[in-house]
């Protein structure tokens, strides 16, 4: 039997001081430097230490899926933090968009939908969100499922103004999940994403045929 008291997280923010805060990079991006200390496990208090943290907001991704088909929509563009990848700076991914202040994340995933693959989506499902780098990374991810009618998707979409050039590409379920497994898509929402409905297959597809 699991004792569930040894699961749970042994500290809250409450238990992290920070001494100051100061931004050292503003451009496309915030940089932020921090000295802070936290609560230790042995009980009293870290040294005062510092840290770099990016700030980049956070961000809206979902997994556009047509279940008639069994197929799921992919979009394909240039990252900059894939430049010195192996096999290219050219990422198949998922929809993603950065949150508006105001605008909560699901209507940011529908709005992104489409902007980049010229999708209406018609039902949606969330997941569970995440942190994709945490140990210097500020960014939460919201993550969902969405139905859509894959028929007719294809085409070269994005907003000029955002420097956007997107490919969209509608390939199977099975064979997307292929890619995750060779590596082929190796971008934290899109593995995510497709792994989730990979293990819950048989209840998306119950509830929207």
């Amino acid at each position: 039997m699991i004792d569930k008291e040894q699961h749970d997280i042994a500290f809250t923010r409450q238990d992290v001081e920070i001494k100051s805060k100061e931004t050292v990079y503003q451009g496309f991006f915030k940089m932020e430097r921090f000295t802070l200390r936290h609560r230790l496990y042995a009980g009293g208090w870290s040294p005062w230490f510092t840290r770099e943290c990016l700030n980049r907001g956070h961000a809206a991704a979902i997994l556009l899926y047509d279940p008639k088909l069994d197929s799921v929509v992919l979009i394909e563009q240039f990252r900059i933090g894939a430049l010195e990848s192996p096999s290219s700076p050219w990422l198949l991914e998922i929809v993603a968009g950065m949150l508006d202040s105001n605008q909560p994340p699901q209507e940011v995933a529908l709005r992104e939908a489409e902007e980049e693959a010229g999708l209406k989506v018609e039902r949606v499902l969330p997941l569970p969100s995440f942190l994709p780098g945490a140990g210097g990374l500020s960014e939460r991810i919201y993550l969902y499922v969405g139905e859509v009618d894959a028929s007719e998707a294809g085409g070269n979409f994005g907003l000029a103004h955002e420097d956007e050039d997107i490919q969209v590409k509608v390939v199977s379920r099975e064979e997307a999940f292929v890619w995750v497994q060779q590596g082929r898509v190796d971008n934290a929402a899109a593995v995510i994403a497709l792994q989730w409905l990979q293990l819950n297959l048989a209840e998306v597809r119950e509830r929207w045929l």
